[in-house]
């Protein structure tokens, strides 16, 4: 129960952070995306609602948890074009804009747990 309230509170500070700082976001947008501050607004809301889905029972958890598998899937995108164009983000190390990539797949491992588990 730790961990999934962990997991809720990680997704819900990322979807606040999209409300909050958008430019930081459209700025990792791949161009061939469109309506790029929309996106971000919406996946930062849709980061937000399933973060506090996890946090209700089991029907609406599962629910939350697949929308969650779909968003880090549906964000990877971003993740690789902000690895590709390093060089806009320089005050962030490229190892770490490439250790990002494989992360994402425990962060899916993580979420996709409560899409099945009543936990």
């Amino acid at each position: 129960m730790i961990a999934r309230i962990v997991l809720a509170l990680l997704f819900i500070a990322a979807g606040l952070f999209h409300l909050l700082l958008p430019s930081t976001y459209v700025a990792i947008m791949p161009p061939y995306l469109p309506a790029h501050l929309a996106l971000v607004y919406v996946s930062g809301l849709c980061e937000m609602l399933g973060g506090f889905g996890l946090l209700f029972n089991a029907p609406i958890r599962r629910i939350a948890a697949w929308g969650l598998v779909a968003l880090l899937i549906a964000v990877f995108p971003a993740n690789l074009n902000m690895a590709l164009h390093h060089a806009n983000f320089p005050t962030i190390p490229v190892w770490a804009l490439w250790l990002r990539l494989p992360l994402q797949l425990p962060m899916i491992w993580w979420a996709w747990l409560y899409t099945c588990h009543v936990n």
